[in-house]
């Protein structure tokens, strides 16, 4: 029997300047996402969308979900096939494509994971490992548009 997860969160607006939502130009799209016992995160939407540029947008924080994902799943895969992982950087990029009628929806994400292994280390074993962890990641198991990996290995000379 598969194992269901469930995860609560809050999403409250903070953005009333005074007129609540009485013209399109009249509020502020900031908000805060919290979930308990953590600290909430800052949030808009994305400034072409009359978002706060200062805060993270709901795109940005979607493309970091897939990144993350990848990653943590990478590590826990290094860890149990003896591959010591001693940096981890993604530059993530994803593309949202916006219709003319204001709707859209993210075409593709592509990762750039920079990993550095101790010496001694397989190399080619820790490339192969990025293959698994997107099949196992549940945020790319869960999206409708391909997410690519192009990772780079560096082995450390330490």
């Amino acid at each position: 029997m598969a194992k269901k997860h469930t995860y609560t969160l809050s999403v409250a607006w903070t953005g009333d300047l005074g007129s609540g939502t009485s013209a399109y130009d009249a509020y502020s799209r900031d908000h805060l996402v919290r979930e308990a016992n953590k600290a909430a995160i800052e949030a808009s939407s994305d400034p072409a969308f009359r978002g706060n540029p200062a805060r993270h947008n709901p795109e940005e924080l979607f493309v970091a979900s897939v990144s993350s994902c990848h990653m943590l799943w990478y590590l826990h895969l290094c860890a149990t096939n003896k591959i010591v992982v001693t940096g981890y950087v993604d530059e993530a990029i994803g593309t949202m494509q916006e219709d003319k009628d204001g709707s859209g929806r993210f075409i593709d994400v592509t990762l750039h994971p920079r990993v550095t292994i101790g010496a001694g280390n397989d190399a080619e074993l820790a490339a192969r490992l990025h293959e698994d962890a997107h099949r196992y990641c549940f945020i790319a198991n869960s999206v409708n548009f391909p997410v690519r990996c192009e990772p780079s290995i560096e082995v450390s000379t330490l």
